[in-house]
């Protein structure tokens, strides 16, 4: 499978169509969560793009705004002039949704740490590096990957490693076909052992602590993480917390409705 699919000539950022009114499109009132997806992890992923793509006519259908909380893509090397051609359906999907009028954020998760201005500039997303402080529907929403929370000195001096442009740049005068093949098999042999193990209950009680800081602080009342790959919605005195999980077996996404959050799982046919 090749990785050197050229980019011919540029093309113009996007610009999302507004309602006949200058507000959002009439009868999309909920805001999309979604993450952890992992694409170019396995050598068959069918089914996996099958369902996104009926997940990304329901997003364009029904959706306000859609926020991606990282990862969706196991290894992103950004080149100059190729795309690995295996991210082209979902890339196309995402595309859509942005020519659909719906607002989409792409917020950084811990594999992202190599994404630069193709996304913005093509695909038509806004990509935040940190995590994202809004209101949505009446709420204090603070959404973030998650990947640093409680992060200890290893994974911090990899993090600084993996956040150096330098390094970047270095690391790109490898051929793509190299650059790429090793980055992902890195990436993939730390995703699959995780996919055996699970993740452990420490680390599900460690980003639980860390919402229920935040929720306490009184600058959010609801907190959306993803990076457990473990999706759940507990609810506090002081608001609620949502994992978006993962779409890598169960499918899960967070939906944000008249102010309710819920955590869903998309078999293929869901109206939600």
């Amino acid at each position: 499978m090749g990785v050197g699919a050229q980019i011919d000539g540029k093309r113009p950022e996007s610009k999302a169509p507004e309602a006949a009114d200058g507000g959002r499109p009439e009868g999309r009132g909920a805001v999309y969560f979604v993450s952890d997806a992992h694409f170019g992890l396995d050598e068959d992923e069918r089914e996996r793009v099958e369902r996104f793509r009926g997940f990304a006519a329901r997003v364009r259908a029904a959706a306000s705004e859609l926020y991606i909380l990282g990862d969706f893509f196991d290894f992103w090397i950004e080149y100059k002039s190729a795309v690995r051609p295996e991210y082209f359906p979902i890339l196309h999907e995402l595309r859509g949704i942005a020519d659909a009028g719906v607002p989409v954020h792409y917020i950084a998760g811990n594999h992202d740490f190599a994404v630069e201005s193709f996304l913005e500039r093509y695909v038509g997303l806004t990509f935040h590096k940190g995590c994202v402080d809004t209101e949505l529907q009446g709420r204090r929403v603070h959404i973030s990957h998650g990947h640093r929370v409680g992060r200890k000195l290893p994974q911090r001096v990899l993090d600084a490693l993996l956040n150096n442009g330098t390094l970047r740049t270095l690391y790109k005068m490898l051929h793509p076909d190299i650059g790429v093949r090793f980055g992902e098999y890195m990436s993939g042999k730390s995703r699959k052992k995780h996919r055996e193990s699970g993740t452990p209950l420490a680390a599900l009680e460690k980003y639980r602590r860390a919402a229920r800081a935040r929720l306490k602080s009184g600058k959010s009342d609801l907190v959306i993480f993803a990076h457990t790959h473990y999706g759940e919605v507990l609810r506090f005195g002081e608001g609620e917390y949502c994992n978006t999980g993962s779409w890598m077996d169960r499918y899960d996404y967070a939906v944000l409705k008249g102010g309710k959050i819920q955590l869903m799982k998309w078999d293929g046919q869901n109206q939600q």
